[in-house]
């Protein structure tokens, strides 16, 4: 299984939302709150490639992009090859 991490907030429902499908998976991820830990936020952008709205979703090496990427994923059922690398 490819490690899983997401940056996010508190305050954002598609962070939410990544997080309640990942957790239907029964998926383990490493979260990054970016509202707590604002100084995350250039190392997310960074790696996102200059996006600095959450959630920004890796899995492995890889930068699958926010909920709207992952649901796509996961309905092409792509996702699940994807978490297992």
């Amino acid at each position: 299984m490819q490690p899983v991490e997401l940056y996010t907030s508190p305050l954002c429902g598609f962070c939410h939302a990544a997080k309640r499908l990942l957790d239907q998976k029964g998926v383990s991820y490493a979260e990054v709150d970016v509202l707590a830990q604002p100084h995350r936020r250039q190392e997310m952008m960074k790696r996102a490639g200059g996006r600095h709205t959450v959630p920004q979703i890796f899995i492995g090496p890889k930068h699958v992009g926010g909920y709207d990427d992952l649901a796509a994923l996961e309905r092409a059922g792509r996702l699940d090859a994807m978490l297992a690398g």
